[in-house]
């Protein structure tokens, strides 16, 4: 990676504790990645990315800023990225899926809450975050109590705009979420100087429709046997969607996607490896604890039915509409079909667990949730019971961002792939 330091200085980076950071990530990730065989060409653009990972992005979004721009971060799908295009602003993932950050989290934060959230406030607390650092204001939601509460303390370190999910999908609640939009284009209107217009709103909905449609293309390819891409790398994609230029991101994913065409064209060999599907919690970037060990066994891991997966490009806002109100409700419309662990009843993921395992023939299902996640450990039971009902093996793995766990995990993760 070029040298930074003046532009994180500039940003109010801690450079002693974030030279810590830089020391470990990239061993991490070359251990991780770097070490696989066959790897397709065209991961080298997401392999740059992560090289630079606190560099070219930044100095982009620096450029942005400069240029009279603004920097909005967020941590959840929920948040829609078209109103940030739409009033020509930056719409970034912030830095949530590591320990490096949980030290720092738990100095304003009680121990006892979900790692994912005491990460992304230990990234503030402790100035390790460029990204976090770039950001005008952060926009928060109402997925579950931790965040909620944690909004308030993020709040003392920079502007937080909150947007009120509801927490069940009646018509009453579709009618909030309208309202709940509305007051973000407001908010985005007022942060930027920016007019959202129904010309800026359909273009910003087009972006992301082509950025969706381009990871559903990845994931369909996964659906081959063998899949032509591992679980990793395609994880390492959907983490880096978060942050990337979503038009530059869409370009080169199609050129990764149509260098996979051609693998399945020409044939692959098939190892007999297990098919392996994730469903649970997010993966923020850099979690790749688990994928990593079930990929270092006799498996590969074929789709993710979590929010660094299939809930985070499913389904498309429609793009017609001739008024403001028109799109807002489409936008409305296309977040209230994710089927999140906040929502009661939530029987909708339930049907779309059923739905993966078959569409990519998952010889079982892993259950994976991050310590102190109670809507996702309540719904455990659910899951479990629709697929046995279905004979679809399932385990359940409640886990951190640390390593402490990991042996223990590869002996469980082993039984299950022997069983199954």
């Amino acid at each position: 990676m070029a040298d930074y330091r003046e532009l994180w200085s500039k940003l109010g980076v801690d450079l002693e504790k974030h030279d810590e950071l830089c020391a470990v990530l990239p061993k991490l990730y070359e251990g991780t990645y770097l070490t696989q065989e066959n790897r397709p060409e065209r991961m080298n653009y997401f392999n740059s990315v992560l090289a630079e990972i606190h560099g070219f992005r930044i100095k982009e979004l620096d450029e942005h800023k400069k240029n009279g721009g603004k920097v909005v971060g967020t941590f959840c799908v929920f948040v829609p990225d078209e109103v940030i295009l739409a009033a020509n602003a930056i719409g970034v993932g912030l830095c949530s899926g590591s320990q490096f950050w949980v030290e720092d989290g738990e100095k304003v934060l009680p121990r006892n809450m979900c790692p994912l959230i005491k990460a992304f406030m230990g990234a503030k607390v402790g100035g390790t975050c460029p990204y976090f650092q770039s950001c005008d204001m952060v926009i928060g939601e109402t997925t579950c109590d931790g965040k909620k509460k944690a909004w308030e303390v993020l709040n003392d370190y920079v502007p937080v705009h909150v947007m009120e999910l509801p927490q069940m999908k009646r018509e009453k609640n579709y009618d909030q979420w309208i309202g709940e939009i509305k007051d973000f284009i407001s908010k985005m209107e007022e942060l930027t100087g920016n007019k959202v217009t129904v010309e800026s709103l359909r273009e910003g909905i087009k972006i992301i429709n082509l950025k969706r449609r381009a990871l559903k293309r990845l994931y369909g390819l996964r659906k081959y046997k063998p899949s032509p891409i591992s679980g990793l790398d395609a994880l390492l994609i959907s983490q880096v969607a978060f942050f990337d230029d979503p038009q530059r991101f869409t370009e080169k994913l199609n050129e990764l996607c149509d260098e996979l065409d051609e693998r399945v064209k020409s044939g692959m060999k098939d190892e007999g490896k297990k098919r392996v599907m994730i469903t649970g919690t997010p993966m923020g970037l850099p979690n790749w604890k688990l994928h990593s060990i079930v990929e270092s066994l006799n498996a590969q891991i074929v789709v993710e039915e979590t929010c660094t997966g299939t809930r985070y490009f499913e389904n498309e806002v429609d793009e017609k509409g001739e008024t403001l109100e028109d799109l807002i409700k489409n936008i409305a419309d296309r977040y209230m079909k994710i089927n999140c662990a906040c929502f009661t009843p939530n029987t909708g993921r339930i049907d779309d667990i059923i739905k993966y395992a078959g569409e990519y023939n998952a010889d079982g299902v892993i259950d994976a949730n991050l310590s102190f996640c109670h809507t996702y450990a309540v719904e455990h039971r659910d899951v479990e019971r629709a697929l046995k009902e279905k004979n679809i093996p399932v385990m359940q793995i409640e886990t951190d961002y640390s390593t402490e766990d990991s042996g223990q995990i590869k002996t469980r993760v082993e039984a299950f792939l022997e069983m199954i």
